[in-house]
């Protein structure tokens, strides 16, 4: 995958955000890690907040998707003041599903790339080489 330099590189999962900045050039990623706004982890879809059952996400995976969603707000939010120009979002397959649910069409509009790898956890190096594989 190509990532323009600056683009900024979303690594999420249920739990975790990791935000980096593409220092090099679209065939050279060098990442640098970057600060998050914070994240509010109550977004929880519309209709979602049932109690537990066999037909129902259990808690813990309902508090993922809300997670994901204030991921997703935070992006939208800064992609509409204007401090995301590009945008690379790597997340976990379901975590991806969930914030596409809820991009704005100008994140859409910025959006260069998606991987749906959990890549949380893993070190610069593990992500920069995903990104040029992709």
């Amino acid at each position: 995958m190509q990532v323009p330099q600056n683009a900024v590189i979303a690594v999420a999962d249920g739990e975790k955000l990791s935000l980096f900045q593409n220092e090099g050039n679209a065939l050279d990623i060098k990442l640098k890690a970057i600060p998050s706004d914070e994240i509010d982890g109550s977004k929880i879809p519309s209709g979602a907040r049932h109690s537990s059952s066999a037909a129902n996400p259990d808690d813990s995976q309902q508090d993922e998707d809300g997670f994901s969603n204030g991921v997703t707000e935070m992006l939208n939010k800064q992609v509409l003041d204007g401090k995301i120009k590009s945008l690379v979002i790597v997340a976990a397959p379901r975590t991806l599903g969930e914030m596409r649910k809820s991009y704005h069409k100008q994140l859409s509009a910025v959006l260069v790339g998606e991987l749906d790898k959990d890549l949380t956890g893993h070190t610069v190096q593990e992500i920069e080489k995903a990104l040029e594989a992709a």
